[in-house]
């Protein structure tokens, strides 16, 4: 596998943490760790006088915590930041704050046994080495609620709102969600890039945040007017016949998983009549083909600014190529997405 990142930048406190850190790495072959940060702060200015290619953020420290951490180095010297806790599952809720703040992803520490010998290295050395292959095929980094119209509720839905999303989206979904009509009378399904074992934590974090039951996606599933379905595996979420959802491996060699783009070209061939898109802040390009393809058939389209997008990646690369009917802040959102669906479909929502 080529390695992309080389120039790291370790955050944690822990002196025991940071040599297996710096093992891990060099038995990867990504040896260059150019500086260590003990807390947030210092986390920051080192940044902001070094730019690495890859943050290794710790969560818990003394001070500023990592996900403070996060949101400040993405506001003043953004650059792609993987959060390494002690225990992911143990700090689902700081992690999912962490990544809707611009964290791309998140992975375990590393460990030492008794001998001094590295363990559990693997998770972390893949996901830098995807991580590089995302920022090489990234727009650069850049830094970056009004509640939705009453709708009336109808028993049958011919539309359908789909949601892309990558760095910053976790926080980004709610705030949309949170936003949108209680008795929104569409299905609404999310595609976020994210690992799998954070897929659960995601779909119950946001339904916390939301008036929506949110779940997961499965095989076969049809979607549910009212209901958010979020795509819950590493292969990508498509509709498999109209009105059906699966998954599908293919395209292998994206590094997008799942893709916006894949599920978007997926849902045109099946589509409802009356769909909205919208692309929210994301590192890299998926999911500007798949809204462009919409935008073409006469779908409307939504692109969050780059103003309101922790990352302003895969909104940028939809402008850039027309994508977007509308480019608007987060909070504007779902108000767009009200408007459009009242005027296009008068008979269901007035």
């Amino acid at each position: 596998m080529t390695v992309e990142i080389v120039r790291i930048g370790i955050v944690n406190d822990m002196a025991m943490a940071v040599e297996a850190l710096k093992r891990a790495l060099r038995a990867g072959g990504l040896h260059q760790v150019i500086w260590v940060a003990r807390d947030g702060a210092e986390a920051i200015l080192k940044c902001s006088e070094d730019r690495p290619e890859l943050v290794l953020m710790d969560l818990m420290m003394p001070g500023m915590n990592g996900v403070e951490a996060t949101r400040r180095i993405m506001a003043k010297s953004p650059c792609p930041i993987l959060v390494v806790t002690a225990s992911v599952e143990e700090h689902l809720a700081l992690v999912f704050e962490a990544l809707g703040a611009g964290a791309l992803d998140a992975v375990s520490t590393p460990a030492m046994d008794p001998e001094g010998k590295g363990m559990g290295a693997a998770g972390l050395l893949t996901k830098v080495s995807l991580i590089g292959k995302l920022v090489k095929d990234s727009a650069p980094f850049s830094s970056g609620a009004v509640v939705g119209a009453a709708m009336e509720p109808t028993s049958r839905s011919n539309g359908l709102l789909a949601i892309g999303s990558s760095a910053g989206g976790p926080v980004a979904l709610a705030a949309l969600l949170s936003t949108l009509p209680a008795n929104f009378p569409h299905p609404i399904i999310i595609v976020q890039h994210l690992d799998l074992e954070f897929a659960n934590g995601l779909a119950s974090w946001l339904g916390d945040q939301s008036t929506f039951p949110v779940r997961l996606a499965r095989e076969g599933d049809a979607p549910i007017a009212g209901t958010v379905l979020l795509a819950g595996t590493s292969d990508h979420l498509v509709f498999v016949r109209p009105g059906i959802l699966g998954y599908t491996k293919e395209p292998k060699d994206y590094p997008y998983r799942p893709s916006v783009d894949v599920f978007f070209n997926s849902a045109l061939r099946f589509r409802v009549p009356h769909m909205v898109g919208v692309l929210l802040t994301g590192m890299g390009r998926d999911g500007a083909q798949g809204p462009k393809a919409w935008r073409d058939a006469g779908c409307h389209t939504i692109a969050q600014d780059r103003a309101t997008s922790v990352v302003y990646g895969m909104p940028r690369a939809a402008a850039a190529i027309g994508a977007a009917v509308e480019i608007v802040p987060l909070n504007k959102i779902s108000e767009a997405v009200v408007r459009h669906l009242r005027l296009c479909v008068p008979a269901c929502v007035r």
